[in-house]
This record gives structure tokens, sequence and C-alpha cells, in this order.
């Protein structure tokens, strides 16, 4: 195989076969985050089009965001049964599936099948849980560097595209974004069936940081990894960590993809801003969130992870309580882009490392599973609430306001967690 060559000739220049892994699972999940990013600037298209409202159209999203939650822990479950290479291929081959059959659509409910029900189970498998079971397998070394990088690349992925998918939809149509959608599953596909290996042993490798090959473990039946998920939610679900973790994700989608992502092209849009200006303003966030995601997976290795956590809903629930104050001008804008953008994913490298001390390696996939799930509980409400505060209010600022606050409250959540060590009798028992 093409990967057992190349970790050959990497080996011999002191360059472990991980950063592959880590190359093709970026790869991945900035093309997922771009198919998760693309109905942002599509609302507009589709309403004149079929004429359908906001929060009809939201409701699809809303859908998409819960499935894209829910399938966390199960997506690390069949990472474990199927291997990490045959659920990528398969998740970008049903993504590609939702996308191509939109082409066709002409009623709302097919509208709700393909981007909610299709798209969110293809992208809930190579959700935040693929950045965690890759880094976690693959690196004990480097660890919160890696999900940091990975972290990065699924927001930026949800960003970056924005303008040239606004410009494509402005000049050609809506379905010209998705056929630029389709064609870049495609090139991340062939990438993962070419490069993509399940762990370090497949390679004869041990892990980045370690010295010795660790075998994989014992596969089970199917029944059992199906089971797992839901063992793991039983045991980790007395918990007061977990709960913790739940709560300030789930605020962390609320104030994310389910609000900014899904809502905020069209946002601008109510004060004059043309969609792709709106979506450069996002592209801008997503290129200072990569550097913040990046450097909050640094920072998560060195610091207090508790203390970062405060640090990051704080200052984000301060620059979305600002929002309806920059008056919308390219001034007021920058600034909202700059700060909001270091903060966009930031909190994902904390949340995985708190995880993955308090409930050991082994569990961290299934158990940030779950608190996945709480992020796009959180997502699917915001994006399903703002749509209807569009449609009923016609404003989307209530919104933003709660969000704020609900950042501000996640913030001193993430402070009440203990210390790691403290009421603990081992990795898999947190209080």
């Amino acid at each position: 195989m093409v990967s057992t060559a190349l970790a050959s000739t990497l080996a011999r220049r002191n360059i472990h076969y991980g950063w592959i892994i880590v190359a093709a699972t970026f790869l991945t999940m900035l093309v997922t985050a771009g198919a998760m990013g693309a109905p942002g600037v599509l609302i507009k298209p589709l309403q004149d089009e079929f004429g359908w409202e906001t929060s009809q159209i939201s409701s699809a999203l809303a859908i998409r965001l819960i499935l894209f939650g829910l399938m966390g822990p199960f997506a690390a479950a069949f990472m474990n049964y199927f291997g990490v290479r045959k659920v990528i291929v398969f998740a970008l081959g049903l993504i590609g599936a939702g996308f191509i059959g939109s082409l066709f659509m002409t009623s709302l409910w097919q509208l709700l099948v393909l981007w909610g029900i299709v798209v969110g189970f293809g992208t809930g498998l190579t959700a935040m849980v693929l950045a965690a079971t890759v880094s976690a397998r693959w690196f004990t070394k480097h660890r919160g560097l890696v999900v940091g990088m990975l972290s990065a690349s699924s927001a930026t992925g949800q960003l970056v595209f924005l303008p040239l998918m606004a410009e494509l939809t402005e000049r050609f149509g809506w379905r010209s974004t998705v056929f630029f959608v389709c064609a870049m599953i495609m090139v991340a596909a062939l990438v993962v069936l070419l490069f993509m290996r399940d762990r370090p042993s497949d390679l004869n490798l041990p892990s980045v940081g370690e010295a010795h090959v660790t075998a994989a473990p014992a596969r089970g039946t199917l029944i059992d990894a199906l089971k797992m998920p839901l063992v793991v939610l039983k045991e980790i679900s007395g918990t007061s960590t977990f709960w913790i973790l739940f709560a300030t994700f789930f605020i962390c989608g609320l104030s994310t993809n389910g609000l900014i992502q899904t809502h905020f092209v069209t946002l601008c849009g109510d004060f004059g801003i043309l969609p792709v200006a709106a979506a450069s303003v996002l592209a801008v966030m997503g290129i200072f969130d990569f550097f913040g995601t990046i450097g909050s997976g640094w920072l998560s290795d060195r610091f207090d992870n508790r203390w970062l956590l405060f640090w990051y809903y704080g200052l984000r629930g301060l620059s979305l309580l600002f929002l309806p104050f920059s008056n919308f001008t390219f001034y007021g804008l920058s600034i909202f882009a700059v700060f909001y953008g270091l903060d966009w994913i930031a909190t994902v490298p904390p949340t995985v490392k708190i995880a993955a001390d308090r409930f050991g390696k082994e569990k961290v996939g299934l158990v940030f599973g779950w608190v996945f799930a709480g992020h796009q509980l959180g997502a699917a409400t915001a994006a399903y609430g703002a749509g209807l505060s569009r449609t009923e209010l016609q404003s989307y600022l209530p919104a933003f306001f709660i969000a704020g606050a609900f950042c501000l409250l996640a913030s001193i959540l993430a402070i009440t967690l203990k210390k790691p060590g403290l009421g603990s009798a081992g990795p898999a028992v947190a209080h």
C-alpha cells in the first residue's frame, strides 16, 4: 500500500507517519465542515426559488445539527469496530449523496430528508469525535496540539469556503455551490483511501511519544460495539464532570455553528450587507480561528484547562453582546471577526483534554462523543430558535443577546470543575 511505503520513507527521515494521518484527517474535517457550512449562504436562494420561510429551512438545518451531534458516540463505536478509514469513506459518500440528491428537490420534505437526515448522519460520522479518536490513538506527546489543529480544520472549513460559495451562488445559482461541495468530497475520499490507516500498529509503529508498539484491542462483536456508547453513558452520567462539560458544550454549539455559521450571512443582509461581503467576514473569523484553536491546543498542554475554558466562554459572550452595537460597519464587524474568530472553537482542546484526564485514554472518543452531542443540541436550538426569532420578531438580535448571556454562564460553570485528581479514584471516575 502507498501508506506502507510512505511510512518507511518517513521513518528513515525520523518523521512519524502519524503526521500524515493528521494531514489526511485535517483535509477530511475541512471538507466536511465546508459541507456543513454551505447552507449558510443558501438560505436566501432557497427562499427565492421555492418560497420557503427562514424557520422552515432552519428546521432542516436543526435536524442536521442534532444528528451531527447524536452520531458522535456511535461514530466512535463504528470507528472502533469497522476502522477509521472505512467509516470516513462511507461518511463522505453519504454526504455526497445528500448534496447530489438536493439538485433535484422540489419540496420541503426533500430538504428535510437530504440536508437534515442524510447529510446529518454523514457529517456526524466525521465530527469532532474523529479528531479525538485520531489524536488519542496516534499521539501521546503533542496530543493537545493535534486536537487543536484538527479542531481548527473543522471550524475553519465551516467559514473559509463561504466567500467562494457565496460568489458561486450569486453568479451561477445555488446548485453550483452543491457541485463545488461534491468535488471537494471526492478529493478528500481519494486522499483517505490512499493514506489513512486505523492505528499505528497497522504499520508496526508506536504512537508519537511512546517507545513500544501497542497492539489493537480485541474488536468484539458489532452488538457489543453498538452497546458500548450506552454503557459508557451510564457510567459517566453519574459524574458532575460529564454534566458540566455537556452543559458548557451545549452553550458552545448554541453560540457558534448553530447561530453564527447558520444565520450570520442572512443577519448581515438585514443590515444591507451583501452575501459575499458577509461571507468574507466569516472567512476572516475562520482564519483567526485557525490560529486561535491551534494556540488553544498548545495552551491546553501547559495550563489549567478549566481556566482556559473560563476565559474562552467569557470573551465569546462579550463579543456576541457587542455585535448588535457594532452598527454592522466595516470597523465594527472587523473587531467582532477578530475577537470572536480567535475563540470560535478554541474550547475543544481543553474539553477533550479534561475528558481524557478524567475518564481515560481508551474512553475519550466515546465520552467526547456524548459531550459533543450536547454541543449539537445547542447548535440545533440556536439554528431553529434564531430562525424563529427572525420570522416572528423580524429580528435576529434577541438570539444574539441570549447566546452571549449563556456564554457568560458557561464561563462560570467551567471553573466549578474540580482539579484533576481531586475526588477521583482513577481516570475513569470523576466527580
